[in-house]
């Protein structure tokens, strides 16, 4: 639908107020991708120049992250998916008809990964996850996430996830990531990491590393995921 811009603000910042609306709204949820350069122009009915100084300055508010020509994805059996939305909905999205088994949900201290990430306690809430096919149960990925132990999570590790969900649990909570980052390299797997993910130990996996801030910049999940490479790899394009 073509929306036309009042005058009075410059175009771009309109531009950016319209859209970060719908992503603070959850009209447009968290790791969802935009609309395309070229839908985006004939909603707005600017040139393609005004559009992108727009995406720009959300870009600077930190709601989205803008590269032009160059970008990198994960991919699950050659289907780009984003995990920002969390990797349930990023696998159902694709198609991959998945379990997950909660390993553990419990207080821990760690002053290092508090010191690293900014965190104003070094108290987190650990979730461990182990996500399977469901058929022939075989293992694809082992998640460890890290939640700063905030007023909002402290009953989690009593109640558990809501409806088996993190994300849907943060949310419930009112804890919505704005702005992250995300780091891929190669980890080899320890023994324990190998029983789980049934593969020999020094077995080569993908990680991700991924930090979620709030729209106030506090961090609020810090996620390590091991993911088999028979089912993922890393896409870059440029």
């Amino acid at each position: 639908m073509k929306r036309a811009l009042s005058p009075g603000a410059p175009k771009p910042t309109q531009i950016a107020n319209v859209l970060e609306q719908e992503i603070l709204s959850g009209k447009l949820g968290f790791g969802e991708r935009l609309q395309s350069e070229n839908q985006l122009v004939q909603r707005f009915s600017v040139s393609r120049n005004t559009l992108r100084k727009g995406l720009e300055e959300l870009n600077n508010r930190g709601l989205i992250t803008t590269k032009v020509g160059i970008g990198s994805f994960v991919t699950f059996e050659g289907k780009t998916i984003n995990d920002a939305a969390g990797w349930s909905r990023a696998l159902a999205d694709v198609g991959a008809e998945t379990t997950t088994r909660v390993l553990r949900i419990e207080v821990l201290e760690d002053k290092a990964l508090a010191a690293e990430i900014g965190a104003e306690r070094d108290l987190f809430i650990a979730i461990d996850r182990l996500r399977c096919l469901t058929v022939g149960d075989t293992p694809i990925s082992l998640e460890r996430s890290r939640l700063p132990l905030l007023p909002e999570l402290e009953s989690l590790p009593i109640r558990g996830l809501t409806a088996g969900s993190l994300r849907e649990t943060m949310r419930e909570a009112g804890l919505v990531p704005a702005k992250g980052e995300e780091w891929a390299d190669i980890e080899m797997l320890s023994a324990e990491d190998g029983e789980l993910l049934k593969n020999a130990s020094g077995s080569a996996f993908l990680r991700t590393r991924r930090l979620s801030r709030d729209e106030d910049g506090r961090p609020i999940e810090y996620v390590v995921s091991l993911l088999h490479p028979a089912y993922f790899a890393l896409h870059l394009e440029f």
